[in-house]
């Protein structure tokens, strides 16, 4: 063979392993970077097809203390009690993951989320007891009290059932009633495959759903000594401090899971944020809660892990005023709109006259915006987002129940 024809061939052969060498370069990661033989092995060989088709779900998953302790997939996605199971390449899996699927091993903390008003009264607020069992209903009402046996809001004949979809069911949906039984969704706060503590603790996890007029606990908190301290120091905090060692070192500054759910140097940890909570804030008319002593001591201890008595006992003096100067206005409200359906005078359905509409968005927005913000810290939002349209829709009301007399010949 001639010295050309090896040349030749030598440069060929140079050309085919540069050639695939940078096709293969070319190629995205997740297909020429195989998931490591400890990470199939802890997957149940999951990974091997998720990695490329679905990385994101491989990737959150390594993150998590799941991965870490040696959780694998079919551990959390075989199917519970009572949950439809399909075929998946030859695992056995459910084809709907609910709480059912976390209370294998977080049986405790399922039930104190059972006691809380993320549960079932979350859902009930919008679809009454539909879908919710007896058993359920009647378990929900010993722990809330009017909370689940209760009509459908008015709202979801009147918007319609995409809004209601696409609208309130989004978090309400934390307490949906499943198929098997089970009641809500963990990963609401915990997210898919992260399973995080860090993620349920932030502030903006909580934002999903508390936000907007009618329960802007986000804003008010934003605008409070406590927001803005986290935002200029959450990279110095511990977010993924063990739940049951988390002390002030690692949260020195609270996010809204410190103060409602944490276990802050050596408190209880609970997964009913209504567990420390004295009043029925979010209700038209504000009324302690049964438990209101033991809920306020509860919530006082926290409070104590950064600020002394004296300041804790002034600051709840001055918003349980908040809350019965509040009532006194939204009962103000109530009995002009009260006095005009006895007299005969505004009728049909709720919500079917304007009047409706100014009452409801009194005491749903500015009423609760005001007693929110007396309890978390924000002062504007106790004056000029509670208590100033408060009393410029009091006006309203008077002045339009006034005409609405004189229509009807039965001025006062």
């Amino acid at each position: 063979m001639s010295f050309r024809s090896v040349f030749i061939a030598v440069v060929i052969a140079f050309a085919l392993i540069l050639a695939a060498f940078l096709l293969n370069r070319a190629r995205p990661k997740v297909e020429i970077e195989q998931p490591s033989a400890a990470l199939v092995q802890a997957t149940g060989k999951c990974a091997e097809c998720h990695a490329r088709l679905q990385y994101s779900v491989v990737h959150e998953y390594e993150m998590s203390l799941h991965a870490r302790k040696g959780v694998n997939c079919l551990e959390c996605h075989q199917p519970a009690a009572g949950q439809e199971k399909k075929d998946h390449h030859g695992f056995v899996i459910s084809t709907k993951l609910t709480a059912g699927n976390c209370r294998g091993c977080h049986e405790g903390i399922y039930q104190q989320f059972l006691r809380s008003r993320h549960a079932a009264p979350a859902w009930a607020a919008i679809y009454g007891e539909k879908g919710l069992t007896p058993e359920q209903v009647n378990f929900s009402e010993t722990y809330q009290p009017g909370g689940t046996r209760r009509p459908p809001h008015p709202f979801v004949q009147m918007e319609g059932g995409s809004a209601m979809t696409s609208g309130c069911e989004q978090c309400h949906s934390v307490g949906k009633p499943n198929a098997d039984g089970t009641i809500g969704t963990c990963t609401a706060c915990h997210t898919r495959h992260t399973s995080s503590v860090r993620i349920a603790r932030l502030p903006s996890t909580c934002a999903q759903c508390h936000m907007g007029p009618d329960h802007s606990q986000i804003e008010i908190y934003e605008e409070s000594k406590h927001g803005v301290m986290f935002q200029a120091q959450e990279r110095l905090l511990n977010l993924d401090a063990p739940p049951k060692t988390l002390t002030t070192r690692d949260m020195f500054v609270p996010t809204c899971a410190t103060c409602h759910m944490s276990g802050i140097d050596g408190l209880g940890v609970t997964h009913d944020p209504s567990e420390r909570l004295s009043y029925y804030l979010a209700n038209a008319i504000s009324v302690k809660r049964p438990n209101y002593a033991a809920a306020q001591a509860k919530m006082k201890q926290v409070c104590t892990q950064c600020h002394t008595p004296a300041l804790i006992d002034r600051v709840y003096t001055q918003a349980e005023g908040v809350v019965q100067k509040t009532n006194e206005r939204v009962k103000t409200a109530q009995d002009i709109v009260t006095g005009l359906r006895k007299d005969g005078v505004l009728t049909g359905p709720p919500f079917s006259q304007p009047i409706d509409f100014v009452y409801f968005d009194l005491w749903h927005y500015d009423g609760r915006t005001s007693k929110h913000g007396a309890f978390m810290g924000g002062a504007d939002f106790v004056q000029w987002h509670g208590n100033y349209p408060m009393m410029q829709r009091t006006v309203e009301l008077q002045s339009m129940a006034a005409e609405l007399r004189r229509e009807h010949g039965k001025a006062k």
